[in-house]
């Protein structure tokens, strides 16, 4: 297979096992024969002091090709903005509500997710009417592709068993958002499972936790998604019951 220049790799919920993303970016080398300049990772990338200390600083490890990043709901939100600067030598933010111009097309960024519970949305995670208004201030055409943590609502998504009760997934204006800009496609994650749907000119498509696999965008404007079970060691119970595997 040819290489294509600008190839960036996505992945979604790190949940702080950064060794994953060099495992997949592996993975991508050596089995899609070409270059990955870039991952991008759809929230949940796991930003908290402990772990990025313990890793990047007395590990002194560094990722394999420049990783960038959105927000989800399981982040350090009290010091995200501390963490942001003190480990901009390892991994690049993607603010809200911005957009960037990467491997020939244009990308808009939208962090954090809708309000579920208290426990799974902490203050500064949920999507304000704020942050819906800027990204509707894009005109239709000028968004290539658009990257959130959360979902639109009205893509089949559906909630897994155990979060029935909170009602259907997604964020509701992200559907408006998706009719205005009329995207070619919109990566999220969240969810922890694969989705795919047309609708319009738009593919929305869910990626599963980032040890299960990974959607590379080929320079040419093709995408590939990719099934790879990333073997894992184990982790305390309790950080299981906070939802991060």
């Amino acid at each position: 297979m040819p290489a294509a220049p600008g190839a960036t790799l996505l992945l979604s919920d790190v949940h702080a096992r950064y060794e994953v993303v060099d495992a997949q970016l592996a993975h991508a080398r050596r089995t899609l024969g070409r270059p990955i300049d870039r991952i991008i990772v759809l929230g949940d990338f796991g930003f908290f002091g402990p772990n990025l200390h313990h890793h990047f600083r007395r590990k002194g490890r560094r990722f394999g090709c420049p990783v960038l990043f959105i927000e989800g709901n399981h982040e350090d939100f009290v010091a995200f903005d501390r963490l942001v600067r003190d480990y901009a030598d390892v991994v690049t933010h993607l603010p809200r509500n911005t957009t960037r111009d990467i491997a020939g097309m244009r990308w808009l960024c939208i962090g954090g997710a809708r309000y579920m519970d208290a426990w799974s949305t902490p203050r500064g995670c949920e999507i304000t009417d704020q942050d819906i208004a800027a990204c509707l201030a894009h005109p239709p055409g000028s968004i290539d592709v658009v990257i959130s943590h959360d979902c639109p609502t009205g893509i089949g998504m559906t909630n897994s068993d155990d979060l029935d009760h909170l009602g259907p997934p997604g964020v509701e204006a992200f559907q408006a958002l998706a009719d205005h800009l009329q995207p070619k496609w919109w990566f999220f994650g969240h969810h922890h499972r694969w989705h795919d749907r047309q609708a319009g000119p738009t593919r929305f498509l869910g990626l599963p936790q980032s040890w299960q696999g990974y959607v590379v965008l080929t320079g040419d404007g093709g995408m590939e998604r990719v099934e790879n079970e990333v073997p894992l060691p184990g982790r305390p119970r309790w950080w299981r019951w906070l939802g991060m595997s």
